[in-house]
C-alpha cells in the first residue's frame, strides 16, 4: 500500500522532534508492509468517518499525533500532523482533518 503525505502535513511533521519522526517512519513502515497498529500507538478517530485514525507519539517535549485515512485498495493518506496540548484533542484540529480528508475521498 502506497503512502502519500499531503504538503501541509509534510509541512507539519517537518517541525517534529527527530526523535518522533524516527518513530513515525517506523510505524509507516509497518502500515506499508500491512501491518495493524493497535493501541496506543494508533487509535481509530470513530467521529471522523470510516478509515480515519491517528499515530500517537510522546517523547519530553510533549505529545504529537498525525492524523491519517486508509483507503482499502488504494492508499494511507497523512493529512494533519500536530502537538497536542490538551487531554481531548482541540476541535480545530479535527476540522482542519476533516477538511483535507474530503478533498481526498
Amino acid at each position: 500500500m502506497d503512502i502519500v503525505v499531503l504538503s501541509q502535513c509534510r509541512k507539519e511533521i517537518s517541525e517534529f522532534p527527530q526523535k518522533i519522526k524516527e518513530e513515525l517512519f517506523d510505524a509507516l513502515r509497518d502500515l506499508k508492509e500491512g501491518l495493524r497498529l493497535t493501541s496506543p500507538l494508533s487509535k481509530r478517530m470513530s467521529g471522523m468517518g470510516p478509515g480515519v485514525f491517528e499515530l500517537r507519539f510522546k517523547e519530553v517535549s510533549g505529545i504529537f499525533r498525525v492524523i491519517y485515512l486508509m483507503k482499502q485498495g488504494d492508499a494511507i493518506y497523512l493529512v494533519h500532523g500536530f502537538q497536542k496540548k490538551a487531554t481531548k484533542t482541540p476541535r480545530k484540529n479535527i476540522q482542519l482533518a476533516l477538511k483535507r480528508i474530503k478533498g481526498i475521498r
